[in-house]
C-alpha cells in the first residue's frame, strides 16, 4: 500500500481501523519533502520536531477510540499567510522575515482542535500578490507536473505541495483566483468558498473585500470534509455571517441528473488556450450524459472583470500594508536615514519587492483626492453589475462550468516582463471573487504535452454542497 497515494478519507478510515498510524503516515510526508522540496521550493518553512509530537498525540487518541474528527492526523501544508503561535510567518516578505505570531489565526486553531499535523509554511507570492509565486523572497515554487515550469500563485507552494505529495492537503487563500489557478496548474483539486464562509482573523490582509481562505486537496470529498470543520461564524472576523454550515459530505454522490448547467459564452472566446476549451466542452458532454441539462448562458459584465479588480485589490493592498513600515510590523532598514521620512522610504525599499510597490502605487493612486470617484467608486458600481449577472443566470441554472484558467503552466520568467499578461491569467477567476461565490477547480485532464487542466465550477453564495455534488459527479465519471 502507498500511503502517499491514499486521501484524507482514506487515511482516516486506516486510521480507524488500526491499518497504520499518523506517525508512520507523518513520517513518510516528512521523508517525501526532504527528498523534492529542494526541486519545488514548496514549503519554505518545516516544523518537523512538532509534527511528529503532533501525530503522537493523534495516535493515542486513536488507540482509545476518541479521534477528535476525521483530519485527525492528517498531515496538512499552511500558506505562509496564516499566524501560527510561535512559529515564524512572513508572508514570503523580507518586510517580515523575522515575524512570529503571538497567535494561531482561527482557521488553524479550529484545525488544531480537529487534530491535524503540520508539517511547515508554505510557499507564495510575497502578500500574495501574484500569479506564479515568482515575487516570494524564497523563489518560485515549481510544478510536480513539469518541474521547469512554475506550480502558480499566489498559493503555489500549497498546490505544489498537494500535488507533488508533499502534503495530504493544504491551506492557502483566494482573492482573485490564488488557489484556483494553482490548482489547475498543478492538477489537484482547490476551493474557493464563499466569501466569509471561513474567518480569516488571524490571516494577513491583502484586499479584504474579496480575501477569502480555502484549500488544496486530492479529492472532492477531502476538500469537502475539511470545508465542514472550518466553516461557520468567527466573533473575530464581521465578514463571517451566521449562516448554518450544510453536512458538506451527505449529498457528495448524489449526481446531478436532472440539475441545468450554464456554460458562460464569455469564457471561452478569444484567448483560452483551444486544448483547455476542448477539455472543458469535453467535461460538459460528460455531464449530459449523467442526466444533466446543459445550456449557453451568458454573463456580459465579465468583461469589465480585470479592470475592476486591478483597482479594487490595490486601492485595498495599499490601505492593508500601510502598518508595514518598520515601526508598527516589520523588519527595520539597514540605513536608517536622518529623518522618519528617511526611515520610512528606506524600510519599505528594502522590504517590499517590486510586485507589492507597483500595487501600492496603482492603489495609492486611485485612491487619491480627486481619482477616488473617478476610479475606485467606479469599480465598485460594476462590481456590482458582476453580481447581478450572477444573480440573474443563477435563476436558470444550478451550476456553471468553464475553464479555470485560459492558459497552462508557464516557465518561470516568462510573464515578469509583462504585468499585463500576468494579471489577465486570473480573468476566469475574479468574478468568483467579485460576486463572493463559491468556485472549485478539479482536475480535467491534460494537454498533448501533459500539462494539467483545470475545470471551474461556480454555484450561488452559501451552497457550496451543491458545488461538491456537482464537482463529485465529473471526479467519479472520470474514474470509470
Amino acid at each position: 500500500m502507498d500511503i502517499l497515494s491514499l486521501s484524507l478519507l482514506e487515511l482516516h478510515d486506516g486510521f480507524m481501523k488500526k491499518k497504520f498510524t499518523s506517525q508512520e503516515v507523518t513520517r513518510a510526508y516528512l521523508q517525501q519533502i526532504a527528498e523534492k522540496n529542494e526541486a519545488l521550493n514548496a514549503y519554505v518553512l518545516t516544523t518537523q520536531e512538532s509534527a511528529l509530537a503532533e501525530a503522537a498525540e493523534s495516535d493515542k487518541r486513536y488507540a482509545e477510540g476518541k479521534p477528535l474528527s476525521v483530519l485527525d492526523g492528517i498531515p496538512c501544508g499552511l500558506k505562509d499567510i496564516f499566524n501560527t503561535k510561535g512559529v515564524r510567518t512572513t508572508c514570503c516578505s523580507k518586510m517580515l522575515e523575522r515575524f512570529v505570531p503571538p497567535y494561531d489565526a482561527t482557521a488553524v486553531a479550529k484545525l488544531r482542535a480537529a487534530g491535524v499535523v503540520f508539517l511547515g509554511k508554505t510557499n507564495m507570492d510575497e502578500f500574495a500578490c501574484g500569479g506564479s509565486s515568482e515575487h516570494s523572497c524564497y523563489g518560485p515554487s515549481m510544478n510536480p507536473a513539469d518541474v521547469s515550469r512554475v506550480a502558480g500563485g499566489s498559493s503555489g507552494g500549497s498546490a505544489a505541495a498537494v500535488a507533488g505529495g508533499l502534503a495530504v492537503f493544504a491551506m492557502g487563500t483566494d482573492t482573485g483566483g490564488s488557489i484556483r489557478l494553482p490548482a489547475a496548474f498543478c492538477g489537484c483539486v482547490g476551493l474557493k468558498p464563499t466569501y466569509g464562509r471561513i474567518s480569516r482573523s488571524g490571516v494577513t490582509a491583502m484586499a479584504s473585500s474579496l480575501d477569502t481562505v480555502g484549500h488544496f486537496t486530492k479529492t472532492v470529498g477531502d476538500s469537502a470534509a475539511i470545508l465542514q470543520v472550518l466553516a461557520g461564524h468567527d466573533p473575530r472576523d464581521a465578514t463571517t455571517p451566521d449562516v448554518p454550515v450544510a453536512d458538506y459530505l451527505k449529498d457528495l454522490e448524489k449526481g446531478v441528473k436532472g440539475m441545468t448547467i450554464g456554460l458562460p459564452k464569455e469564457y471561452f472566446a478569444e484567448g483560452v488556450d483551444p486544448e483547455i476549451k476542448a477539455s472543458v466542452l469535453a467535461a460538459a458532454k460528460v455531464y449530459e450524459q449523467l442526466g444533466a441539462k446543459v445550456i449557453d448562458v451568458s454573463l456580459p459584465a465579465t468583461k469589465y472583470a480585470v479592470a475592476m479588480y486591478y483597482i479594487i485589490m490595490p486601492a485595498e493592498l495599499s490601505a492593508n500594508l500601510a502598518r508595514f513600515d518598520g515601526i508598527r510590523f516589520g523588519s527595520r532598514p539597514k540605513q536608517e536615514g536622518e529623518s522618519m521620512v528617511d526611515y520610512f522610504f528606506n524600510a519599505r525599499a528594502e522590504g517590499f519587492g517590486a510586485e507589492i510597490k507597483r500595487r501600492i502605487m496603482i492603489g495609492t493612486y486611485v485612491l487619491s483626492a480627486g481619482y477616488y470617484d473617478a476610479f475606485y467608486n467606479k469599480a465598485l458600481k460594476v462590481r456590482t453589475l458582476i453580481k447581478k449577472d450572477f444573480d440573474r443566470v443563477f435563476a436558470e441554472v444550478d451550476a456553471l462550468i468553464m475553464p479555470t484558467v485560459p492558459l497552462t503552466a508557464f516557465k518561470p520568467g516568462e510573464k515578469m516582463e509583462d504585468p499585463l499578461a500576468m494579471y489577465l491569467a486570473d480573468a476566469l477567476a475574479i468574478p468568483a471573487n467579485a460576486a463572493g461565490i463559491p468556485a472549485i477547480s478539479i482536475p480535467c485532464g491534460k494537454t498533448a504535452s501533459g500539462l494539467p487542466v483545470g475545470l471551474q465550477i461556480f454555484v450561488p453564495q452559501f451552497q457550496e454542497a451543491k458545488l461538491f455534488q456537482v464537482a463529485r459527479a465529473y471526479e467519479d465519471a472520470l474514474k470509470i
